[in-house]
């Protein structure tokens, strides 16, 4: 055999007993007589020893020529050792080596394969097969499978059912970009790689499978980010017979399961915000609760001053950064620059200092008197060394700078603790949301999002459309979306309105969705889903921000694959067989 034991499970107890180990040399140290090797594989690393005069000659030639990432295999006694390393789990003991067999020779990789190693991105995704050698990949892989088996004993406890469906659909334009793939059999038709397994979830439900669920791979053609890939996982879950409280119990309970048992944390119930007051008072359907500066609106107690920027504004909002009061004017100015980017669009930022000895300073003295500012601290509840920092405009749009400044502050005051997990719920979305480009209403989520049934009757009349609550929820964690979901529509008159407020005909909806729409003719049972970005969900729980390093073999930026070379070019003979033609000209 290769061997008897990890490179990671050898304890003081094992000392005398003969035994066999295989992996990678991580470094060698040579001092004359004495020779050390390290030699690591996925559970650790374990320390092999030799000396001159006492280990056959061979050994200690071997071990001399032996180049880091060499696969080799050792036999030889445990035996204890003399300068102990207490950052090492088997740092007690070594091995009195015997015997060495070199079963690969390496190459000197491209960077070390070290906890820090010495490679940048782009070369390290090139070589990702090495990365993934290092102990942080290779703990968020291990986080990433630890997550996966606690998801699938937790719903299968409960009486889901893992289904897959299939991965070559129909392609369906609303919503984000296919990714299409051509069919060879059927010329100048293309599949669609899908982008949920929405419409065979609920498929699924009108089957009887009243509890399904899938870790399902699902592609996006999207511009990308740290949170995003063109190809990514998702948990994906559907229900029948089930209302909105059913559904947020359930899945808080899978969060609360993956929490005890991959972190050892325990929660009480998540706070639950509507997505209205997630807007008004975080500007930000995906709030992050770790801590407070919630908005506070001061619309009505600044108009009339002859103030222009205030007096002209739909809305006046700003937060209290507590403890904030010492900011340099530098500070300050550094904000207002921060909210001027054009990623931001605020076109300046007002503050207010409540200075320790009680008095204020404002960037607005000219305008506000002393009195006038302190009705505003009051209103913030503000304390002696804060600072109010406020912007106006149109209401949605100041929301949203202020939520950037808000994090902003959060950064630099250190209140975004990775370790620190905040979760909640946001509940009632708005079903429809409205494009001033195309000059129509899109569904905010997806087609089949149920309304609210109190607001179903506003379908009747196109001037209360933005008012229609969805029956629709999402999960955050930590100021990031990790799920969302809602109660599906199952009567086939509500989903016929649904697609004719979407500006669907009755031609367009059956040549998109007529095998979902059939189906639901045959006893379609009430029901709802929720789906989890695995990836973020990994991410979270290992502290970062990126999901890449929790995915195997991720894309860049660009959406390109270092290591493999893709997307390539394919031969004009494949090109001929699937009878396309391509016309590249600039």
């Amino acid at each position: 055999m290769y061997r008897t034991h990890t490179c990671g499970e050898l304890r003081l107890a094992d000392v005398g007993k003969e035994v066999t180990l295989s992996g990678w040399v991580q470094r060698v140290r040579d001092k004359g007589t004495l020779l050390w090797v390290d030699l690591r594989d996925r559970y650790g690393i374990t320390q092999l020893f030799m000396q001159e005069g006492v280990t056959p000659s061979e050994v200690i030639e071997k071990a001399r020529s032996l180049g880091r990432e060499y696969v080799i295999q050792v036999k030889g006694v445990v035996i204890e050792r003399e300068s102990k390393n207490p950052n090492m789990p088997t740092g007690d003991i070594e091995i009195k080596v015997q015997m060495i067999n070199i079963l690969t020779v390496s190459k000197i990789p491209p960077f070390t394969i070290e906890d820090k190693s010495d490679g940048g991105d782009e070369l390290r995704m090139k070589y990702r097969y090495l990365d993934l050698r290092r102990n942080p990949l290779k703990n968020n892989i291990i986080l990433r499978h630890n997550m996966a088996i606690q998801t699938r004993n937790y719903l299968s406890s409960n009486g889901f059912l893992e289904i897959e469906t299939p991965c070559l659909i129909k392609s369906t334009p609303e919503g984000a970009r296919d990714f299409v793939v051509p069919s060879r059999m059927n010329p100048g038709e293309f599949y669609a790689l899908p982008q949920s397994p929405q419409q065979f979830k609920q498929l699924l439900m009108v089957a009887g499978f009243d509890r399904y669920f899938q870790i399902v791979r699902c592609f996006r053609d999207e511009d990308l980010r740290a949170d995003r890939q063109p190809e990514f996982t998702q948990i994906d879950c559907e229900m029948s017979f089930v209302e909105q409280d059913d559904v947020l119990n359930m899945f808080e309970g899978l969060v609360k399961h993956l929490f005890k048992e991959v972190k050892g944390i325990e929660f009480e119930q998540f706070p639950r915000i509507t997505w209205h007051d997630a807007m008004k008072y975080y500007g930000s359907d995906k709030p992050d609760i770790r801590f407070g500066m919630r908005f506070v609106e001061l619309t009505d107690l600044v108009k009339g001053k002859n103030f222009p920027v205030f007096d002209d504004a739909e809305l006046v909002v700003g937060i209290n950064a507590q403890g904030c009061a010492g900011y340099t004017r530098k500070q300050i100015d550094a904000l207002t620059d921060f909210v001027k980017r054009p990623q931001v669009g605020a076109k300046g930022l007002v503050y207010v200092k409540y200075n320790e000895d009680g008095t204020v300073k404002s960037s607005v003295d000219k305008f506000y008197t002393s009195d006038d500012l302190k009705i505003w601290l009051d209103r913030f509840e503000a304390k002696p060394g804060d600072m109010l920092l406020i912007l106006s405009g149109k209401a949605m749009e100041t929301r949203t700078q202020l939520n950037v400044l808000r994090l902003e502050m959060g950064n630099q005051l250190g209140l975004r603790n990775p370790d620190n997990y905040k979760p909640l719920w946001v509940v009632d979305f708005p079903l429809l949301e409205w494009d001033e480009e195309t000059q129509r209403y899109y569904a905010m989520h997806h087609p089949f999002t149920a309304p609210k049934p109190e607001d179903e009757y506003l379908l009747e009349d196109e001037t209360q459309w933005g008012k229609i609550r969805a029956n629709a929820y999402d999960i955050v964690l930590n100021g990031v979306e990790v799920g969302g979901g809602s109660i599906r529509i199952h009567d086939s008159n509500l989903q016929g309105k649904m697609f004719h407020t979407l500006g669907f005909t009755e031609e367009k909806a059956k040549e998109q969705f007529g095998f979902l729409m059939n189906a639901f003719e045959y006893g379609a049972p009430p029901h709802a889903g929720l789906a989890f970005g695995f990836d973020r969900l990994c991410a979270l729980f290992g502290g970062q921000d990126s999901i890449r390093d929790f995915i195997a073999f991720p894309k860049n930026n660009m959406g390109r694959d270092m290591m493999a070379e893709s997307p390539s070019p394919i031969s004009e003979e494949q090109l001929e067989e699937l009878q396309i033609k391509l016309d590249l000209k600039q």
